[in-house]
């Protein structure tokens, strides 16, 4: 467990119930500092609640949560604090410049910072040429990377996004995922919500899946990860009872049709044991094929239901 210090978010059995309808049931969860942390689940499933319980936004009906070690909620903590909402309205008669500024001024930053910082974060998200130009005139990708801009334009230790690729095109999203890697890099924790779980997946170091505003399930994104959650399927001849009794040392799933064995392990490294266990048992292995598990079958098999919905 992560010492209560070295986080930046956690959560213990937050709940919150609105009018008799129970939006989140008893969300446990840790983000440590300087971690990009996905956070996933179907329509429904307590993510914007409790993203807003987080923010202070919303009051929770039990439980606790904290950002930075303090209560979420807390003033001078939420000058630390970056938020991009899925649904946001921005003063479409402000320019870009003049948003930013706005923003920034809120979140307590000096004149002298702000015109460092704001031509600084427009060039980040691509809209350098674009800093004299009234919002209303901006698509709506470019909405999108003003509004990832003005979370961001107070360096924030911690930067909640939900939804932030929402109506960007491939090289968009590809920008987002390098910002907030560099985000990460200079130490901030990113909490993401997104549909795009292949943009999730090559992003978060780590993630969660919430149903029923509770996690039921968590992996491991980061460096090594490619190597989780393999899929192996092999083909033999003279597969004995005892060879497949003896795979539960490696997992819990294995499926047999005739030749024809399916399984997954967390980890590549135990391949070679694997293999040598079949071998050995008698087994006749005529195909033996890793391949690893997308983090879309992954949700869908935690989950049930469709990969579309995760959004």
């Amino acid at each position: 467990m992560t010492p209560p210090g070295e986080l930046a978010i956690e959560t213990r059995d937050l709940r919150k119930v609105f009018g008799g309808v129970v939006a989140v049931r008893g969300l446990s969860l840790q983000v440590p500092r300087g971690e990009i942390f996905g956070f996933l689940g179907p329509n429904g499933a307590g993510k914007s609640t409790s993203i807003k319980m987080l923010l202070g936004l919303v009051t929770p009906t039990a439980g606790e949560a904290f950002v930075l070690g303090a209560p979420s909620g807390d003033v001078a903590v939420r000058r630390r604090i970056g938020f991009l909402p899925e649904d946001f309205r921005f003063y479409d008669w402000l320019s870009a410049t003049e948003l930013l500024r706005l923003h920034g001024r809120l979140s307590g930053m000096a004149a002298a910072a702000l015109r460092r910082r704001v031509p600084e974060v427009l060039e980040l998200v691509g809209l350098g040429a674009e800093a004299g130009r009234r919002l209303r005139g901006f698509s709506k990708g470019m909405l999108q990377r003003v509004g990832l801009a003005q979370a961001l334009v107070h360096e924030p230790e911690v930067v909640f996004l939900d939804e932030p690729t929402s109506g960007l095109d491939p090289m968009g999203r590809r920008m987002v995922r390098d910002v907030l890697r560099a985000e990460r890099d200079r130490g901030a924790t990113v909490f993401l919500n997104s549909h795009f779980l292949s943009e999730i997946e090559v992003t978060c170091d780590r993630v969660a899946f919430i149903r029923d505003g509770q996690v039921v399930a968590t992996r491991d994104l980061g460096d090594g990860a490619a190597a989780e959650r393999l899929r192996v399927v092999v083909r033999a001849r003279n597969l004995a009872p005892d060879a497949l009794a003896g795979l539960t040392r490696w997992t819990t799933d294995a499926r047999r049709e005739d030749e024809r064995l399916t399984f997954t392990v967390r980890s590549e490294d135990v391949l070679p044991d694997v293999l040598r266990h079949l071998v050995a048992s008698g087994a006749d292995v005529r195909h033996f094929a890793p391949e690893r598990v997308s983090l879309e079958e992954q949700f869908v098999q935690i989950m049930g239901g469709e990969p579309g919905a995760a959004a």
